[in-house]
């Protein structure tokens, strides 16, 4: 790739070098918060994976296209479920099967030599797949043995062991008794006896790292006929309740308020939890438990529904419509469908790339999945960063990273013989929050005062530099120059007479 770069004077700022592609310098997030190359889908995506260099994805779609293609033009056949190369972004066009029925959910094998999908769909290439199938990652085939037959939708997977959990909102696989939960066996396809038995949908299912429980969410009031809303911990083999006393995390329903569990994420000794709440100022929030004390770790109360939770290097990436969040930003500030957390306490990270939100859900991001040093995003957006991208999305930690807003103008003042003083709103950086501004005088841009600052959209105080060697009795031109750690952006010039 050759070096770029872009030139704008006057308040909207310079910026200079843009290096070619490397692991960003200075994004405490780990990921550029600027989205990389990706086909797009012509409706919602619902379930995604990667595994073995390809990002498999499904969902509502029947047609995908290039990055850039406008909506109807360029489209390439894929009913549902489509694989895109991890590293480019580009279809993957060797996995081409045709699926009867929408895919809401997708899972990879510990080793990544399978995918399980989860959905509504009865036929995968003609052949009988009531509600899950998989695929050998290696050659893209039809795995023969997994055709449990579930009786209506299947809403989300997990695999721990050699378990492959499944929640929804059936009632029956293989003909048994498995209200809304089950589980099949990875090696050869069989029903396994667990049996959590929930009273209604299961949204969202996971099992500890360990294998040594699973979690499941959803608007179920009951669990094993015990009393359990929204949020179960369970037996890995038998489906049957532990205590969980972090489910105080979200409130019962009351007229007013119904709070589900949307996705649940483990990672280590700790499990995330997102909430999606109806009714002013429900709980539409995330929180952690400890998975082997069943505690609650932290609950943050932002407010706008959360769909998908997913860590990457160390942070807590979350896809949601946030409107408000407390100690950050209030309403008025528009919805942020992208954010990260800080997975030790709910805190919200230095990543503020968005999208919009579309139909049919009008909510955004609806699903996020990693390879391990990136994020893929899907939902119902149809764009990314302001630019034309539907259902589909990823970030790397490659590039350059988003350059800082320009600076604009200093305000200069000089009351001191030989000093002046130059005030200017902080820059925002959509990957850093912590910056450093230099003060530069005159048309050589001599650097004479050098300070950091954070900011934040929701935060963006004032710095002060000071020119202590001003020739007094001069007129001088002062500009504003912003570092993020790889990318140096330049304001317009302001002039004043220095006393």
């Amino acid at each position: 790739m050759g070096r770029r770069l872009f030139a704008a004077l006057g308040a909207a700022g310079l910026v200079l070098g843009l290096a070619p592609a490397q692991p960003a310098v200075s994004t405490g997030a780990g990921l550029t918060a600027v989205a990389g190359s990706a086909w797009q889908t012509d409706a919602s995506v619902l379930g995604l994976a990667v595994a073995k260099g390809k990002a498999y994805v499904g969902g509502r779609f029947l047609k995908v296209r290039p990055p850039g293609a406008a909506t109807g033009t360029n489209q390439t056949s894929r009913t549902y479920l489509a694989a895109f190369n991890q590293s480019t972004g580009a279809l993957d066009t060797g996995f081409d099967h045709v699926v009867n029925g929408i895919v809401w959910a997708i899972v990879a094998s510990a080793d990544g030599s399978r995918v399980y999908v989860g959905g509504d769909f009865t036929r995968v290439d003609g052949q009988v797949r009531n509600r899950i199938a998989a695929f050998d990652t290696a050659t893209g085939a039809l795995v023969a043995n997994i055709k449990p037959s579930v009786s209506y939708r299947v809403k989300a997977l997990a695999i721990g062991g050699t378990s492959l959990y499944f929640g929804g909102s059936f009632g029956l696989v293989n003909g048994v008794a498995r209200n809304r939960a089950a589980a099949i066996s990875t090696v050869n396809g069989s029903l396994l006896p667990w049996n959590p038995n929930a009273d209604n949908d299961v949204y969202a299912i996971d099992a500890a790292d360990d294998n040594s429980k699973v979690y499941l969410g959803g608007t179920f009031a009951k669990v094993g006929g015990t009393s359990r809303w929204a949020v179960a911990s369970v037996n890995n083999a038998t489906g049957a309740l532990l205590p969980f006393a972090a489910a105080s995390a979200v409130p019962l329903p009351t007229s007013g308020c119904t709070s589900r569990v949307k996705d649940i994420e483990t990672s280590g000794n700790r499990v995330y939890f997102s909430n999606a709440g109806d009714g002013g100022g429900c709980f539409d929030g995330t929180w952690a438990a400890d998975v082997a004390t069943g505690n609650l770790v932290w609950r943050n109360t932002c407010l706008g529904a959360t769909e998908a939770l997913t860590v990457v290097n160390g942070w807590l990436f979350k896809g949601s419509h946030a409107h408000s969040c407390p100690g950050a930003f209030s309403d008025g500030t528009g919805a942020h469908f992208l954010l990260l957390q800080n997975p030790a306490n709910g805190s919200l990270g230095p990543w503020f790339p968005n999208t919009n939100a579309g139909p049919p859900t009008e909510v955004g991001p609806l699903v996020s999945a990693t390879g391990g040093s990136d994020l893929w995003v899907g939902g119902d957006f149809t764009k990314v960063n302001g630019v034309g991208q539907q259902g589909l999305t990823r970030f790397t930690n490659l590039g350059s990273g988003a350059a800082p807003l320009g600076p604009v103008l200093p305000t200069l003042t000089s009351t001191t013989a030989g000093q002046v003083k130059a005030t200017v709103q902080t820059s925002l950086d959509n990957d850093d929050i912590t910056l450093t501004y230099r003060l530069l005088r005159g048309a050589s841009n001599t650097v004479v005062a050098t300070t950091t600052a954070n900011s934040t959209f929701w935060s963006r105080p004032n710095v002060t530099l000071t020119d202590t060697t001003a020739p007094s009795g001069t007129s001088q031109m002062y500009r504003i120059e912003v570092y993020d750690g790889h990318n140096t952006v330049r304001g317009g010039y302001s002039t004043i007479t220095v006393k």
